[in-house]
């Protein structure tokens, strides 16, 4: 079977069921959980369908996994047993009362199917290629992974231990990576598309691949990722402080304000 077609199909039936498993359990939040994973299964089920899967292709799934897994167990442990993400009540309370599991199937699941699908592509075109050996490319991808691993893995981890603290409620995490980015993880998450991009490149007709990690970048800081903390917090004074003098994305060291 023609691998793009293939993981489509799989896609379908992955976001399909979870949604099924999502009306059970009345929370449409569980598909944050599960955004991860969709990118290993399409790695697994590309790295199993492969002809002649060699070094490079056996590489991009395990960073693929290791980025998925961890992403999955921290989401997952930070959701378990709490009510829905406000994000999901609100778009109930949009759909009103007509229809609102068909539009949590297209509106939520099967959205995140496509937008699985199209970021995933280099994923796809990687473990397909004939091409098994590493060029120089592939390195620069494996560090860029790293990089981003590292600050969205440990952006995560200082956010977490500093909301462990009683006395931090209510405060806003602005020490650590935080002082240098005010989304560490969003950052690490960018650069990280970025590496397995450049891990699953192997010439020039992978060049229109790109459109992936940039696509992953302008969700993160248009649409799904940065406006939605960044609106939640806009009209604390704390907040406004914090970014005068902080990235709003790209690492920087933190700015002198008078």
């Amino acid at each position: 079977m023609n691998p793009y077609v293939g993981t489509a199909l799989m896609l379908l039936v992955f976001f399909t069921l979870l949604f099924i498993l999502a009306q059970y359990l009345e929370n449409n939040a569980i598909v944050d959980s599960f955004w991860g994973p969709s990118f290993l299964l399409i790695a697994l089920f590309t790295l199993i369908t492969a002809e002649n899967p060699g070094l490079r292709q056996n590489l991009l799934t395990a960073v693929v996994a290791l980025w998925s897994l961890r992403l999955f167990y921290y989401i997952t442990l930070r959701n378990w047993n709490k009510p829905e993400d406000y994000r999901y009540v609100n778009m109930r309370k949009r759909w009103g009362t007509k229809l609102p599991r068909l539009k949590a199937y297209a509106n939520v699941f099967l959205l995140q199917g496509v937008l699985s699908y199209l970021v995933g592509l280099p994923l796809i075109r990687g473990n397909s290629s004939d091409v098994s050996s590493l060029s120089l490319l592939n390195y620069v991808g494996i560090a860029l992974f790293a990089i981003g691993f590292f600050f969205e893995a440990v952006g995560d981890a200082q956010l977490k231990n500093f909301k462990k603290d009683p006395g931090n409620k209510g405060k806003l995490m602005t020490t650590g990576l935080w002082s240098l980015t005010r989304h560490p993880n969003y950052f690490g998450e960018s650069a990280m598309w970025f590496g397995f991009y450049l891990i699953s490149y192997s010439g020039l007709k992978d060049l229109p691949f790109v459109f992936s990690p940039v696509l992953m970048t302008l969700l993160l800081l248009f649409v799904s990722g940065v406006p939605l903390l960044e609106k939640k917090y806009k009209d604390r004074e704390d907040f406004k402080a914090y970014a005068r003098r902080t990235s709003k994305f790209f690492p920087l060291p933190p700015k002198k304000v008078s």
